[in-house]
């Protein structure tokens, strides 16, 4: 493809009077584009591409099978994302056709979470596919930074145990030097050096992950979910996972599968952080031993008053409440900062972490 080719793809018909038109799969690409992009309003308006007069000439299962067909791998996830995510093209998600094309990811977990009311049991069976797949992905992910944070740091002792995870690459070169052959510019080694880790001395602690489940908190929901399935069952720790609107849910017994938990999830509605908090506060045995983790974006529809009022008690009493406003791998923080400074104030941590920073948190707590 020319240069002048992909200046056309990018800005579209009107650029052809400098670029020139194109021809046989260029074309195709860019009706593909068209198909997805033209339907943008604010491209429309600057005229950089038509409108969508041609949606109903391609359908989604058609349109998805030209983008596996005319693009490379990221560019294809680039394209399902926008269309489920920017676009809601909700066909993406609960066309039965469709869904045996797609392959999963994130974004379309998303899409499954916020559409499954609108799925009819077989198509509900076909999408779960997609939750376990993206599910285990995250959960492979995850395991190996909660096995890092709970496994115990690194000492400068030596050890006998052989394990990839402790092996001490500088002890081992200084121990080898001799054997260097200068010719082969090669290190031959014979005696590999490991060091030891120094024992977490567990206690019992109790984390009790709150989690709001508006629509604007999708992904967080999703990695609360699978970051809860990782602490369940580690020794020294009681794991408590409460999903709020304006309800509040109690899920712990679903926490050991994460994909049955979302699926009983029931994103948007309003939000009563409030409430939550308070349910929250009512399951802590041992203040002083106790993680209440409430992951919002603090935009409170309840009584924030009481909000503060909750948590300052939680606080005083000893227990360690964070704030968290993301709890995704970007962990970009979107939230209402007036409320989380008050929250701040009281004695809470307020702020963003990724679901291993998390576990490091609560690692570090039951050292």
């Amino acid at each position: 493809m020319t240069d002048l080719e992909r200046w056309r793809l990018i800005l579209g018909e009107p650029a052809s009077r400098c670029t020139g038109g194109l021809q046989a799969e260029a074309a195709r690409r860019d009706a593909a584009l068209q198909w997805l992009y033209g339907r943008d309003p604010e491209l429309a308006e600057r005229g950089v591409r038509k409108g969508g007069s041609e949606d109903s000439v391609l359908q989604t299962v058609d349109w998805l099978d030209e983008v596996h067909t005319l693009f490379p791998r990221e560019t294809i996830e680039r394209l399902e994302r926008d269309a489920v995510e920017r676009y809601e093209i909700t066909d993406v998600v609960t066309d039965p056709e469709v869904l045996q094309r797609i392959e999963p990811n994130p974004a379309l977990l998303r899409a499954v979470l916020r559409t499954k009311h609108l799925m009819n049991p077989a198509v509900l069976a076909m999408a779960r596919k997609i939750v376990e797949a993206v599910v285990r992905q995250l959960m492979e992910k995850l395991k190996t930074e909660v096995r890092t944070a709970f496994s115990g740091t690194r000492s400068r002792r030596p050890s006998i145990h052989r394990n990839s995870r402790n092996f001490d690459f500088r002890s081992t070169i200084r121990a080898n030097l001799q054997r260097y052959q200068p010719e082969e510019r090669r290190l031959s080694i014979e005696h590999a050096k490991f060091v030891s880790r120094t024992k977490r001395n567990l206690e019992q602690w109790q984390v009790v992950l709150l989690v709001d489940q508006s629509g604007s908190m999708t992904s967080s929901v999703i990695h609360s979910a699978v970051t809860a399935a990782c602490l369940w069952g580690l020794p020294g720790l009681k794991t408590h996972l409460v999903a709020f609107d304006t309800n509040v849910v109690d899920l712990t017994s679903d926490v050991t599968d994460p994909v049955e938990l979302l699926m009983k999830v029931q994103l948007g509605g309003g939000t009563d952080i409030a409430r939550a908090v308070t349910y929250g506060a009512g399951l802590v045995d041992n203040p002083r031993r106790s993680i209440v983790a409430i992951i919002s974006d603090f935009y409170e529809g309840g009584d924030d008053a009481q909000l503060v009022r909750t948590v300052k008690g939680l606080c005083e009493q000893g227990t360690h409440v964070l704030c968290l406003a993301a709890l995704d791998e970007e962990a970009n923080p979107d939230y209402d900062r007036v409320l989380g400074q008050r929250l701040a104030n009281v004695g809470a941590h307020v702020g963003a972490m990724t679901p291993g920073e998390l576990a490091e948190f609560v690692a570090e707590k039951l050292r």
